[in-house]
């Protein structure tokens, strides 16, 4: 077990977020107390206030720095699919799948702790940027749709945010008792396909 550093651990705060994303990932968001992300960082319970005003504050955090992270990946995703507006979309919806994989405790804080992304303006800032790179390769897409028949972007992106959500949802992080028949990447794969069909945006043969 680590020594308690008391106030003076030079990167205290990053610590406890960290320890908070492993216990996140074990126990869940409420799972936790800020008792056990200070033992888990080996320092004391006090020493927790003086970065964080409780378990929310640092959820928060994690949650932010998630959409850090989340952001970075969907625009490589954007930009390995250029200069096809259609890979590029496509490639942002996995992205979403590779994203709750690799960083469960990061996606669980953004996505199923119950914390708004308007907590903070430092939040709410990172967030809308991670969504604004959907919305772009939504945007670019759709410009390949007659106007009259052309969704707006944002609707556009958030049938894929919300398609992609489902399937990590119910089966890329095994919902208790549910089971996919498919792997998570061919549901989403075959299920974005079907609604680009339904846009005319790929032909019904692919």
């Amino acid at each position: 077990m680590p020594k308690k550093r008391g106030y003076h651990h030079g990167n205290l705060r990053q610590a406890l977020v960290e320890a908070a994303l492993k216990l996140i990932e074990e126990k869940g968001p409420t799972g936790f107390t800020l008792s056990e992300a200070a033992k888990q960082a080996g320092v004391t319970p006090a020493a927790v206030y003086r970065h964080f005003e409780g378990r929310e504050d640092l959820i928060a955090e994690a949650a932010r720095q998630g959409y850090e992270i989340f952001g970075d990946v969907m625009q490589f995703a954007y930009e390995s699919g250029q200069p096809s507006a259609l890979a590029a979309f496509e490639a942002t919806g996995r992205a979403y799948l590779a994203f709750a994989r690799k960083y469960p405790g990061h996606y669980i804080a953004m996505f199923e702790s119950g914390i708004s992304v308007n907590r903070s303006p430092e939040l709410a800032s990172v967030a809308k940027k991670a969504r604004g790179v959907l919305e772009k390769a939504a945007e670019e897409l759709s410009e390949n749709i007659p106007p009259e028949k052309r969704p707006p972007a944002s609707m556009f992106s958030a049938h894929i945010w919300a398609m992609s959500h489902g399937v990590v949802e119910l089966f890329a992080r095994n919902s208790p008792g549910t089971q996919s028949p498919f792997p998570p990447e061919d549901l989403l794969e075959t299920g974005i396909g079907v609604y680009l069909r339904g846009l005319g945006l790929i032909s019904p043969d692919k």
